[in-house]
């Protein structure tokens, strides 16, 4: 995923409510979101070439406990290195485990260092914990998070990055009216480049930030491949629609 907007413990009775869109390399092969026949309970898409997914839920009415999580990277090119590890695993570890998020957390800590940067939510209907392992000045990094409306693109939680500043806002509007569900798809189809005046940083140039600036982004050979709307319940399953765009 490369950009998260979520209400954790805002709405009653539905704990969370994520809306997502997953940048990736169209060459990179994915299966869309599906309920996998090895985990039957889970259900998310799944990256063919690395493993792992991007986000996903689980139905935990066999194993008394939904959960959900997912994944995006952090920008930071002077940093990448090749990695055996794939972020996506993060992922669906959680999802296929029975620890709490905290514990979780705690089993992973130790080998972040061994993946590239990375954003990570993990959560069930009591806890939901982001951690990075680039955010380790934050205070809210691996710790369970306050009721609130959250934005996550390719830097840390809540950072101002235009993308996030706008779609937060338009979250937590749409959250207000009680909009039917196609209108936060419509907000993440939003192909808009930032201003220039707004443009992270993050060492790519400035023609990449631009074209990487919108909420739902197209280029040649890269760009939003699904959108997704993930909601927690208290008291009934999970649900996760997924739109592939390409």
């Amino acid at each position: 995923m490369c950009l998260i907007v979520f209400a954790w413990q805002v709405v009653p009775s539905v704990p969370l409510i994520a809306a997502a869109n997953r940048d990736e390399f169209y060459a990179r092969p994915a299966e869309p979101a599906h309920w996998w026949t090895d985990f039957p309970d889970i259900y998310a898409g799944r990256d063919l070439e690395g493993g792992g997914t991007w986000m996903g839920i689980r139905d935990g009415e066999k194993r008394k406990n939904n959960r959900f999580a997912a994944i995006t990277n952090v920008r930071a090119p002077q940093f990448m290195k090749p990695r055996d590890t794939t972020r996506g695993k993060l992922v669906s570890d959680f999802l296929e485990s029975d620890l709490s998020p905290d514990a979780y957390i705690a089993s992973i800590r130790k080998h972040a260092h061994k993946y590239n940067g990375f954003n990570l939510l993990v959560g069930d209907a009591e806890s939901m914990i982001w951690f990075s392992n680039c955010g380790y000045g934050r205070s809210t990094n691996g710790k369970p998070l306050a009721p609130g409306i959250y934005g996550l693109s390719n830097a840390l939680l809540n950072d101002p990055w235009p993308k996030v500043v706008r779609t937060r806002a338009q979250f937590a509007s749409l959250l207000g009216q009680r909009a039917p569900m196609e209108a936060y798809f419509e907000m993440l189809s939003d192909t808009t480049p930032a201003p220039e005046a707004h443009l992270p940083d993050t060492g790519i140039g400035r023609e990449r930030e631009k074209a990487l600036s919108s909420v739902c982004i197209i280029t040649p050979e890269y760009g939003t491949r699904a959108s997704t709307l993930a909601q927690l319940y208290n008291d009934k399953p999970p649900v996760l629609d997924e739109r592939v765009i390409r």
